[in-house]
């Protein structure tokens, strides 16, 4: 049995807050299919957390929030270029493809999981425009924070979208960790969507405490009443949609959202200071959301498992850990003095 489960943010439970919340929604009857007052109520409340207008719709999971988001921008002929470790690419069972009727994914070289300004542009020089023999780009996808837990600094953001508006891409963010990015830079959530170019945002909710809500944030105004009716062919607009829209609000109230995150990003950090000091221990990528990876000896990884501390094995000697709203730092430490007794065992 695993005690300490640090394979995923997705094992943890619902914060405190969020199930009060969805209690609170079940109270008499409400209108269906998102005609209720909390549905109704979340391009105001997103409005008031990017200082402009959005135009909000909740779904239920991260793979529908960002195919959903690229169906509104690209065209089935078209191509959305993303980083080659984006989720979009390998982990969502071609839902984008599927979604937007057949564009095509096409994958750029990182570093430390961040798309660098250079590699864009190359793509972008290099596309033979006007060939109908191969699929034009006309989407730039980023992550932030990215699958490798690195997170974008606005001028990075500022400098990609310059590049992706010049050659007339759209601009979309998987924000399933948008929360740690922005609790990392201590910015404005405007200051690395909005006001840096992003043209629709995936917003998590899932991985910072929500049960099962997620919203496709649109920053154009002509994208609201197409983002509505694309949800409902997707099957993504439920019939009790306030329980999905209640999230969401608590998540925002007092706010939650950044609070629940910056625990996790602390988590990370305290995780990954201790790891690092051990010997046969590397940090792969820098830590600056609640990502960890490293490299650990095969008997440290036996070892961990035996005392039941959770984690994903990557292969290749390389794991994954992820801190959660709810990761208590006393879990934190008793995983590293696990991988220490291993360590002064001599376990390699």
């Amino acid at each position: 049995m695993t005690s300490v489960n640090l394979r995923s943010d997705n094992v943890a439970g619902v914060a405190p807050e969020v199930m009060d919340a969805i209690i609170a929604a079940n109270h008499g009857s409400s209108p269906s299919y998102g005609s209720d007052p909390l549905t109704d109520g979340l391009n105001a409340k997103f409005g008031a957390l990017f200082g402009r207008a959005c135009f909000v719709q909740p779904v239920f999971t991260g793979t529908a929030t960002n195919a959903l988001s690229l169906s509104l921008l690209a065209p089935g002929w078209g191509a959305i270029l993303c980083s080659e470790t984006a989720h979009i690419h390998d982990s969502e069972c071609g839902a984008v493809e599927l979604q937007t009727g057949g564009a095509k994914l096409v994958p750029l070289r990182q570093s430390d999981g961040l798309i660098k300004a250079e590699v864009l542009e190359e793509a972008l020089t290099q596309t033979r425009w006007g060939n109908t023999s191969v699929a034009p780009p006309k989407v730039l996808s980023v992550a932030q924070a990215t699958e490798l837990g690195t997170v974008y600094q606005p001028g990075q953001l500022a400098g990609l979208a310059d590049l992706a508006h010049r050659f007339g891409l759209k601009f979309h963010m998987d924000g399933a960790r948008f929360a740690n990015a922005v609790a990392h830079l201590g910015c404005s959530p405007a200051e690395i969507t909005c006001d840096v170019g992003i043209d629709v945002l995936s917003f998590g909710g899932t991985k910072n405490g929500c049960l099962c809500a997620e919203a496709v944030v649109c920053f154009d105004e002509a994208l609201s009443e197409e983002v509505r009716y694309r949800a409902r062919k997707m099957g993504q607009v439920a019939s009790k949609m306030r329980f999905v829209s209640a999230q969401l609000h608590a998540l925002l109230e007092d706010n939650r959202w950044l609070k629940f995150a910056g625990h996790a990003n602390a988590m990370a950090t305290r995780l990954s200071t201790g790891l690092s000091q051990l010997q046969n221990v590397e940090l792969l990528h820098p830590v600056d959301a609640n990502e960890v990876f490293v490299s650990i000896p095969e008997a440290m990884r036996s070892a961990l498992t035996s005392e039941g501390f959770g984690f994903y094995d990557r292969g290749g000697g390389h794991v994954r850990m992820v801190t959660a709203f709810n990761t208590r730092a006393e879990d934190v430490d008793a995983f590293i003095a696990s991988a220490a007794r291993a360590q002064e065992r001599g376990d390699q």
